[in-house]
Order: C-alpha cells, then sequence, then structure tokens
C-alpha cells in the first residue's frame, strides 16, 4: 500500500484554504493508504514564538485534524517533536545537504529578506532537511504539497537519493503530489494573494472556527470588481472566481456549473456563504467536542507518537548503520 506523508505547522488558527485544499483530502487518503499526519512544531522554532502559545496551538492543531475527519484508528496522528529520530536523522541528512542546496530554497530567501537587519536563526536555512528527515522516516512514497513546497520535495528527493548513493539503498525516494483538484483558497481582500495564516487585514481570511455570523460578513464584504458578470476568469476576476472556487468546494458542484446561476455578485456572495458555513458546521461541532477533553486528545497524540516511533526508530536504525556510526 502506497504510505502518504503530510505535515502542518501550529503557526495559528487554521483557515479555509488549509481545510478545503488540504485537510478534508488527507481525511479520503487515510482510507486509501497508509498515512501518517504530524503536527510539525519543530519547524516554528525558527522564527521568534511564546513557548506557551506553541503548546496551546499543537493541541489545537492536532484537535482540528481530528475534527477535520482524521481517524486516529485508522491513520497515525502525532506530534513532530514526540519522535526524537526527527531531530536525529535530521543531522545526518543536514551533513549530507550542501550549504548552496539550502541558501538556493525561495522561502529561505524569501524569508531572511524580510527580516533584514534582525535576527535570523539559522534553523531556517537548515529546516529543509528535517522536513526531509519528516519524510523518509516513513518510507514515504506520496507527499501531498501545494506548489510553493515543491522545491523542497525536490531537494528532500535529491538528499535521499545522494545518501542512498553513497551509503547503500537505505530510503525510499518519495513523489511530490501537487493536487490537480481542490480548491486554491485566495484572500478575500486581496484576491491575487492566497489565504494564509499571517494576514495584516483578518477581514480577508476565514477561519474553520469562525461563528456564521463572522462568516457572512467577511463573505459579504469580498472584493469583487466592477463590471458585474459572473465569471470563472482567475486572471481577469480574481475576486469573483475566489468566490466561485470557494463554492464549489463547498458544494462539490463545478465552478463553470455554478457560474452559470448568477447574473449579480451579491446572491453569489450570499450563496457561498451559507454553502460554507453548512461545510464547516459539523467540523465546529467536532471541534468544540474534543476541545472540552483535552486529555483524551493527549492520549490519542500519545498513541500516535508510539506508532510512528515504531517504524521511525527502524528507518534511523537502517541510515546510523549506513553512515558508519557506532552501534550503541
Amino acid at each position: 500500500m502506497t504510505v502518504v506523508f503530510s505535515g502542518i505547522q501550529p503557526s495559528g488558527e487554521t483557515h479555509i484554504g488549509n481545510y478545503l485544499g488540504a485537510i478534508r483530502h488527507w481525511a479520503v487518503d487515510q482510507h486509501e493508504h497508509t498515512s501518517y499526519y504530524c503536527v510539525v512544531d519543530l519547524h516554528s522554532l525558527t522564527t521568534p514564538h511564546d513557548p506557551a502559545e506553541l503548546r496551546s496551538k499543537s493541541l489545537a492543531m492536532a484537535t482540528m485534524l481530528v475534527a477535520c475527519g482524521l481517524d486516529p484508528d485508522v491513520c497515525t496522528i502525532f506530534v513532530q517533536s514526540h519522535v526524537a529520530e526527527h531531530t536525529r536523522l535530521a543531522w545526518l541528512l543536514e551533513c549530507t545537504a550542501s550549504i548552496g542546496e539550502l541558501q538556493r530554497m525561495t522561502q529561505f530567501k524569501d524569508k531572511s529578506a524580510r527580516t533584514s537587519g534582525e535576527f535570523i536563526s539559522a534553523g531556517l536555512l537548515t529546516y529543509p532537511t528535517l522536513m526531509t528527515a519528516d519524510i523518509v522516516l516513513y518510507d514515504t512514497d506520496r507527499v501531498p504539497v501545494g506548489e510553493d513546497q515543491r522545491q523542497h520535495i525536490e531537494l528532500a528527493r535529491d538528499v535521499a537519493i545522494r545518501f542512498n548513493s553513497r551509503y547503500g539503498e537505505t530510503f525510499v525516494v518519495p513523489q511530490g503530489a501537487i493536487p490537480k483538484t481542490g480548491a486554491r483558497v485566495m484572500d478575500l481582500q486581496e484576491p491575487t494573494n492566497k489565504m494564509s495564516k499571517s494576514v495584516d487585514s483578518p477581514q480577508g481570511t476565514v477561519m474553520v472556527l469562525d461563528p456564521p455570523e463572522v462568516i457572512e460578513r467577511k463573505l459579504s464584504r469580498a472584493v469583487t470588481d466592477s463590471d458585474g458578470e459572473v465569471r470563472f476568469d482567475v486572471a481577469a476576476k480574481p475576486g469573483v472566481s475566489n468566490l466561485l472556487s470557494i463554492l464549489a468546494a463547498s458544494t462539490g458542484e463545478s465552478v463553470e456549473a455554478l457560474a452559470g446561476r448568477y447574473t449579480q455578485y451579491g446572491p453569489l456572495k450570499k450563496d457561498t456563504a451559507a454553502a460554507l458555513i453548512e461545510a464547516l458546521r459539523p467540523v465546529r461541532e467536532r471541534y468544540e467536542s474534543l476541545a472540552a477533553d483535552p486529555a483524551a486528545m493527549t492520549e490519542v497524540l500519545r498513541k500516535g507518537a508510539s506508532k510512528a516511533r515504531d517504524v521511525a526508530s527502524a528507518t534511523y536504525e537502517r541510515a546510523r548503520t549506513a553512515i558508519g556510526l557506532l552501534e550503541p
């Protein structure tokens, strides 16, 4: 059976782009593949953070994954820092990657440029090797990622191939899977930008746990354009196309079919809000139920880490032996 691995940072509340574009598809994958889903808390350490907030967000993110349909009895859900092999293997892979490869990573260049003159963590440069460790520890065949992560998957493949070439066949070389379907949800106020957890204006981002009245208000104020024609055209009509994408993802219908039903933006916004609220309702209700019993969620993560560790430790031992470290 194909092995799938995906990770998500506990860097803030979950927005509808995370859910419609990724997490709900993970809930389908878990029944078709051997699936590992990881809250990658160690990746959050590359930027300044509040320790208590990180712990809280990590538990909240794991709770959200279960609320969105991931079943701990079907897939493996765990927190990255609970499985020590992630950091142990990361060092071996950091010594396999080159400094030039890491410096060429677009996200490193972009983030370091934005923090010019400020403290820049060395982890911001090296975390792609930790990401590679996350993936190859589970003999992963397929990694569902967004287009913005394609370069990191290519690095993971290169490092795994190089390690295998130098020290013998050790790792499965993963394939990135850029979804051909699924919503690419854009900011409601700046529809040429992808919806993001890190936003200057919260009015452009809809959170999964937003109350219905907040969702209605944000959708009603979504930026469109001045010509009044409803059609799906991302280049010419990004705001309208974004609304149609959200409505299609919420209802399961095609954007083309939906576009033909509307002649005005008002009804489109109203129906999109209603459909989105209904799509999110079971997730919100499930989350509230799970969050009321954090001890139970902590136990889910404990069991998940134990399952993950069984696989990760075997992979790490292969790598340790292959690279020449003395057996303890």
